[in-house]
């Protein structure tokens, strides 16, 4: 067990900022990532290209690194070894919180085992501005990111987001926003859906009604910009039970997680549910 007590004493050795830019409008930088930004000895950019811009537009100028999925293996060891050696980074993405749908969680991994300090900054985030404003429900949300692109993989993902009972997020490219709605409708059934476009820019905008009402208005429409998808959760009807598509094992375990409790307590609840014998229960928990 490590405990990090992130600003109780000066670090002697380096630090990880993790820094959200803005996804759109320039004005939701904070004056803290501003601070991190100009004080860090180098920024660790997704694209350099376009951190460049951001950097100008606020007139910080320091040393970039380029970090990506596509080098994130190699560049592993160099930032390390900087950090070692004392250094204070800055990682950012493209736009929003680095670590979302990119390859900062990979980083960060590995700066946690090497024992040296990651501070979080908070910021932008698409994904939540999209549930705020979707009208859906907040309480409870599943964020799943971009549903993979091979047909099996993409089928796979849509078996389980069916069984989701909790609001979910899923991000997508414009060029395929119309098909991953059919796909959508076909797999989990008509629900309510709001899209989010051009988040924070000039022409935001939010499409919010039923599934089936949608995909239709989106066929032969043409995007621009990155879409945040939110959709209703899988409602259940009285004669659903929200357990029907689990193993018993899997009942047996999501009660003992939900409720804190043993795994023979979870077996004695699963019974008395499902109105089976216990033993049956037992048995399919310890063989299954």
């Amino acid at each position: 067990m490590k405990i990090q007590k992130s600003f109780s004493e000066p670090y002697d050795n380096g630090v990880l900022y993790i820094v959200p830019t803005p996804i759109g409008n320039l004005e939701d930088i904070t004056i803290r990532a501003l601070r991190i930004l100009k004080e860090a000895d180098l920024i660790l950019a997704e694209d350099t290209r376009n951190t460049g811009k951001l950097l100008h537009h606020f007139e910080i100028k320091k040393p970039f690194l380029s970090y990506h999925e596509h080098n994130k293996l190699e560049r592993r060891e160099a930032i390390l070894a900087k950090l070692a050696n004392g250094e204070k980074l800055a990682l950012v993405s493209d736009a929003g919180m680095p670590g979302i749908s990119d390859p900062g969680y990979d980083i960060v991994k590995s700066v946690i085992e090497e024992d040296v300090p990651v501070i979080v900054l908070p910021g932008a985030s698409a994904a939540l501005c999209a549930l705020v404003g979707s009208g859906l429900p907040t309480e409870q949300f599943y964020f799943y990111g971009f549903l993979p692109r091979k047909k099996k993989d993409r089928d796979d993902a849509l078996e389980r987001l069916k069984k989701q009972d909790s609001t979910i997020i899923l991000y997508e490219s414009p060029y395929r926003l119309s098909d991953t709605l059919s796909d959508l409708l076909e797999s989990l059934g008509d629900r309510q859906i709001s899209i989010a476009r051009e988040l924070t820019k000039k022409f935001e905008e939010f499409t919010r009604g039923a599934l089936s009402d949608v995909a239709k208005w989106a066929e032969d429409r043409t995007f621009k910009g990155e879409c945040c998808i939110v959709l209703e959760g899988k409602i259940w009807t009285e004669e659903e039970n929200w357990w029907d598509p689990l193993t018993l094992k899997e009942h047996v375990e999501r009660i003992a997680a939900i409720e804190d409790i043993s795994s023979k307590e979870a077996i004695k609840v699963v019974a008395k549910e499902r109105k089976i014998p216990k033993r049956e229960v037992y048995q399919a928990y310890h063989t299954d």
